[in-house]
């Protein structure tokens, strides 16, 4: 019970990989903040929390508006206290060629993706524990180390989120926020089950060196790691969680 009584709050764990991070800090013992654009599926997850015992608040909103994210990281401070960390997840995945690649698509992934993690550490440094050392994570991903076609606005974002990563853990550090980037590989979601299909899912594993596709237990526990007092000393960190892509090349 790493995170006992601690108030974590994740963008975009409505489901996918934020769902599973948010199930798997509540197990051992966080206080969850359940935020993402469909209410429905944030009440969903917080409702299945509670169900198994754990600790959580949902809230609906778009976390891409500054105020909003201001908005909910107040509301979950009042449910649950000042804050100990802040899980920036929420994101729009969409693979396109980029002769393709609209105005609205480009705003609407730069929205979820990009601006609400400049919006998640705003929030999470008014709303935080100020007597107990901070914790935001990330998440980049291998395309910003690989230059995979048809995802241009996605590594885009990717890329922007390794290198904000860096410039805050140096930015951060001195007020005792730890600041860390996670990099999760081929992992079947909802969120990618309209872009990759079973028999493409098949293919890839046979690429990666460890022979399979990651789980989103992998990366819950990869990332309650990087927020536990056993990393302590690691800041500016971009974790792989990839089963080998990045380093294979």
């Amino acid at each position: 019970m790493r995170f006992t009584g601690q108030p974590i709050l994740i963008s975009g764990a409505g489901r996918g990989l934020g769902e599973g991070i948010a199930k798997h800090l509540a197990s051992e013992g966080a206080i969850v903040g359940v935020a993402d654009i469909d209410e429905a599926s944030a009440q969903a997850v917080a409702a299945a929390i509670r169900e198994s015992r754990g600790q959580a608040h949902a809230y609906g909103a778009d976390l891409g508006r500054r105020q909003a994210f201001f908005d909910v990281a107040e509301a979950f401070r009042r449910d649950a206290g000042p804050l100990r960390a802040v899980i920036n997840n929420a994101s729009v995945l969409v693979y396109e060629p980029i002769e393709q690649v609209t105005e609205e698509t480009l705003d609407r992934m730069l929205s979820a993706g990009l601006k609400s993690v400049f919006w998640g550490v705003q929030a999470f440094l008014a709303h935080r524990d100020e007597n107990a050392p901070g914790n935001i994570l990330n998440y980049s991903s291998p395309v910003a180390y690989r230059g995979r076609p048809n995802t241009g606005a996605y590594t885009t974002i990717k890329a922007g989120i390794a290198g904000l990563t860096k410039v805050l853990a140096g930015e951060l550090g001195p007020r005792g926020v730890r600041v860390n980037a996670i990099a999760p590989g081929s992992v079947p979601t909802p969120a990618t089950e309209g872009f990759v299909t079973p028999e493409q899912y098949a293919e890839r594993a046979k690429q990666i060196p460890l022979r399979r596709n990651g789980t989103p237990d992998d990366v819950a526990r990869a990332a309650a790691f990087l927020l536990s007092a056993e990393a302590a000393f690691i800041t500016g960190a971009m974790l792989a969680i990839d089963g080998g892509i990045i380093a294979a090349g």
